[in-house]
């Protein structure tokens, strides 16, 4: 337990997730809520620093009936997969904040192995030290290793190995649950021969603690990055011969603006001249009063309806982001022009708001400040069936752009490219990331701004396409029938079953992600994507928000402003 203590902030740095005192520790995420806005809870915690301290933490949870989970130093996963049990009393967190000390380079072979708690741009610097490279890895750099590869985060390549980190993983370690005779935890070493190594991959966290891992590396080498702001027509017929010819490449689509950004990205060579960096905006340390100023505009605009408003703001943002090139910086300080040259370990991860120096800047989600609060839905679709859902969304579009304008105040819909993976909780084929985020309400029976657009949206993706969600973020009901979408779903559950017999590592709140249950449905369920609606109640009749049939997917249910009461 962390003894109660009065600390001098000299910065704005994110807070940590874990917060304990004399009697209970409670858990967050770094944006201050969870997707069912019931706070996590834990009687104890402990910090270890070394995998023996690792393993006799998870000794301690078994020998005493716990119920455990892992927590990093981000909390950046937006499902509860990491709260333990809901009876207070049973439930342990081990934190990996302290656990970040090794990382040792492997020249010879070009393999890196670090301790679990390591953050991706601890990683990146000490490889650029050595000479070396991590070839993909998100775009947000605020993630820890063990974290980011258990939930599938991923950069965007079809080349090689692929987007997904975890399929640059050669060897994993992880502590699990033993018996009496072997001191109740066992550190199990796996390497790509093991049949439990495609499990661990992407674990959820539910198969144990994840101690060390292994990942392939290559030597330094430079990128080129430049930014094409065009239409988006023929952006359905576009997108596989984009992937193919940059390494890199990723696209950003603005319906509401009718624009598609191309990224043209790929290697250089190490002497091309160039010293760049990518700082992405929506990453960047700004001054407080920028995300608060945004979000008391957005909420106006949610108040008073003023879809005008809100496309107006839109458009802005798109044209700040072309003449900013998204963030990128020629010398590390400003844009001067395309093309945009620089090391890989300054252009393939960002998050300046991390290392703020004044109590007047943060990030901008920072919930110790009046900011940014958000959903984001990111369903994962095989690149075979994205040109008929790019079509389902220009129709849905066209009936009225404004309605999209909502998600384009953000980073409009965002793709991304990742490989099929042999993980069984990784993709079974060649995919596209579709990423966006649309404003949340501080209170939970608050209705949105063509709310049925999103909920449309998301359930086009999910169910008429069969997508599979992006196992970090996403609302719940993301997740509904998730155990039908992967080929080796059960053995990933007979994996489970043989690592974790006592279901150690397993808790209601990740039972619902990872069997993908359906909770029982109440008034305004649908407004946080905890139900589909089946009836008015569960949207917002009060506010004249009614359960509606989709307008382009005709099997959808969504929450749809109205001023007369539709038929139930």
């Amino acid at each position: 337990m962390l003894p109660s203590m009065i600390q001098i902030i000299e910065a704005r740095i994110p807070e940590s997730p874990l917060q304990c005192n004399q009697t209970l520790c409670t858990l967050y995420n770094t944006y201050g809520r969870w997707g069912d806005r019931k706070d996590c809870y834990a009687l104890n915690a402990t910090y270890p620093t070394t995998e023996e301290e690792l393993r006799a933490a998870v000794s301690y949870a078994v020998k005493h009936n716990l119920k455990a989970k892992v927590v990093t130093r981000f909390s950046h996963t937006m499902p509860k997969l990491a709260c333990p049990d809901q009876a207070v009393q049973s439930s342990f967190v081990i934190s990996t904040e302290h656990y970040n000390l090794q990382i040792q380079i492997d020249t010879a072979n070009a393999v890196v192995t670090v301790d679990a708690g390591v953050s991706l741009r601890q990683l990146i610097d000490a490889l650029e030290v050595a000479g070396f490279s991590l070839v993909v890895s998100p775009y947000w750099e605020g993630i820890t290793i063990g974290g980011l590869i258990s939930t599938g985060a991923h950069g965007s390549s079809w080349w090689g190995k692929g987007g997904s980190v975890h399929d640059h993983v050669v060897g994993l370690s992880i502590v699990v649950p033993a018996s009496k005779s072997e001191g109740y935890a066992k550190i199990l070493r796996l390497d790509e021969q093991n049949p439990l190594f495609n499990a661990a991959k992407v674990s959820l966290g539910v198969l144990g603690a994840i101690s060390k891992v292994t990942l392939r590396v290559e030597p330094s080498f430079k990128r080129s990055i430049t930014y094409n702001f065009t239409s988006d027509v023929g952006l359905e017929d576009l997108y596989v011969d984009h992937a193919n010819k940059y390494e890199f490449a990723d696209i950003t689509w603005y319906p509401s603006q009718h624009t598609a950004i191309y990224r043209y990205d790929s290697r250089v060579p190490l002497n091309t001249s160039g010293n760049a960096v990518f700082d992405f905006i929506g990453f960047q340390d700004n001054p407080t009063l920028i995300p608060e100023a945004v979000r008391a505009s957005e909420t106006l605009l949610e108040r008073t309806r003023d879809a005008h408003g809100k496309c107006s703001t839109a458009a802005a943002t798109l044209a700040y982001r072309k003449l900013t090139a998204n963030g990128l910086k020629n010398d590390g300080i400003l844009f001067t022009g395309y093309p945009v040259i620089g090391y890989q370990s300054k252009m393939q991860a960002s998050g300046s708001c991390l290392n703020s120096q004044s109590l007047h800047t943060s990030c901008p989600w920072d919930p110790r400040i009046k900011g940014l609060f958000f959903f984001e839905t990111t369903p994962i679709l095989p690149a075979s069936l994205f040109r008929d859902f790019v079509f389902d969304v220009k129709k849905l579009r066209d009936l009225n752009p404004q309605s999209f304008c909502g998600a384009d105040n953000y980073n409009g819909i965002f793709l991304r490219y990742i490989k099929g993976s042999d993980a069984y909780l990784g993709q079974s084929e060649d995919s596209i990331v579709i990423d966006f985020n649309y404003y949340r309400a501080k209170d939970a029976l608050t209705p949105r701004l063509n709310q049925d657009i999103w909920e449309e949206l998301e359930q086009m993706a999910f169910f008429k396409y069969g997508a599979k969600p992006h196992w970090g973020k996403n609302r719940n009901i993301a997740f509904l029938g998730v155990d039908k979408k992967y080929p080796n779903y059960n053995k990933f559950i007979e994996a489970k079953q043989q690592l974790d017999p006592q279901n150690v590592f397993s808790s209601n709140w990740s039972d619902e992600i990872l069997f993908g249950k359906e909770l029982e449905k109440s008034d305004g369920c649908a407004l946080e994507g905890l139900c589909i609606c089946s009836e008015h109640r569960h949207c917002s009749p009060q506010n004249n928000y009614y359960c509606s049939q989709g307008l382009v997917y005709k099997d959808a249910w969504v929450c749809r402003y109205s001023t007369t009461v539709p038929p139930s």
